[in-house]
């Protein structure tokens, strides 16, 4: 069973010192990761905030960052916050993540793993 999904940010990740970083590795959530998410004190005051602290706990990776953590998760832009969480959901889904595609040669309907990395 894969447990660890890579991926590349569609903007990337942009730290104090101008550098992007957009590849990373994202972990199935756990049920302790939901619930400790939800009792952190800015969860509390501020329900919106569960996106992020989830986030920071099951990005396991991303490149040249020593740690990810809910403000790494703030600075992100919006387009990549979207695209992490839409991947957190699908991985985290009950079926595998899939896309239907057709062959453009033979018109023939195949079901292939749904990849999160993009090529530049």
């Amino acid at each position: 069973m894969q447990t660890v999904y890579e991926f590349t940010l569609p903007k990337g990740y942009v730290d104090s010192a101008g550098e992007v970083h957009k590849r990373g590795k994202m972990r199935l959530a756990t049920a302790g990761d939901e619930i400790s998410a939800t009792r952190d004190p800015r969860v509390l005051s501020n329900p919106s905030y569960l996106t992020i602290v989830i986030l920071s706990k099951v990005i396991t990776e991303l490149e040249g960052m020593d740690m990810v953590t809910p403000t790494t998760m703030e600075r992100l832009f919006t387009a990549d916050l979207a695209f992490l969480q839409d991947m957190y959901q699908r991985i985290n889904d009950v079926e595998v993540p899939e896309l239907s595609v057709v062959c453009p040669d033979c018109g023939k309907c195949y079901k292939v793993p749904l990849n999160f990395t993009t090529e530049d």
